[in-house]
Order: structure tokens, then C-alpha cells, then sequence
């Protein structure tokens, strides 16, 4: 049974860092790309970050510089390191699995088996 657990979200200041985990178990964790999707209330989830099992990474515009997207295939654990949060980016933050090294469709959830249950990040002033 797959089973990705988000963890290391809360209640932080805008401007703050906030490291998120994912911790993977069920599969071979280094046979699968990894990305991070996140979700505001009344909002659809919107891609994050992606790193492909090759360690190639990819960010959305909005966190470019921001945000860091890492993983421990020794561990079985997915990160993102969130710098200078902002307000607007309080969210459910959810990890997703895909199978393989693909290069393209990596911001479409509809191309990830596998799921997190999510992190609640929550930014305030």
C-alpha cells in the first residue's frame, strides 16, 4: 500500500521559511518523480514544484527563487523549502507521485498516481 505523509506545515509570518516533508513508503521511492501541488480554499490546486527521479527539478513562476524542491532517495523523503512565504500562498500543500522520468506534463495533477493527504501552511501578517 502507497502512502505519502506531508508534514511541517503551520501558522508562520509572512516572510518567514517554513521546510515541508513528505514522507513516502509502499514504493520504490527512486523509480518516481516527485511534486509538490498546493491548494487555497475556494481555489483549484495549482502545481508548486517538481523533481524528476533523475534529480532534474522544475518551479512555477510564482516560486521561482522562493521555494526549493529536494528529496532523499535514502530516506524515501520529499522537501520543499519555502522561503519568504506570502500571504497569498496559504494553502493545503499536498506531495503526488508519478511513476517514471518524464520531462513534460509535470504541472498536470492528473498525471500522478499517488497522493498526500496535505499540510496546512497558513502565512499571516
Amino acid at each position: 500500500q502507497v502512502q505519502l505523509v506531508e508534514s511541517g506545515g503551520g501558522l508562520v509570518q509572512a516572510g518567514d521559511s517554513l521546510r515541508l516533508s513528505c514522507a513516502a513508503s509502499g514504493l520504490t521511492f527512486s523509480l518516481y518523480s516527485m511534486s509538490w501541488f498546493r491548494q487555497a480554499p475556494g481555489k483549484e490546486r495549482e502545481f508548486v514544484a517538481a523533481i524528476r527521479r533523475s534529480g532534474l527539478t522544475y518551479y512555477a513562476d510564482s516560486v521561482k527563487g522562493r521555494f526549493t524542491i529536494s528529496r532523499d532517495n535514502a530516506k524515501n523523503t520529499l522537501y520543499l523549502q519555502m522561503n519568504n512565504l506570502k500571504l497569498e500562498e496559504t494553502a493545503v500543500y499536498s506531495c503526488a507521485a508519478r511513476y517514471g522520468d518524464y520531462a513534460g506534463r509535470y504541472s498536470d495533477n492528473r498525471v500522478y498516481s499517488y497522493w498526500g493527504q496535505g499540510t496546512q501552511v497558513t502565512a499571516s501578517s
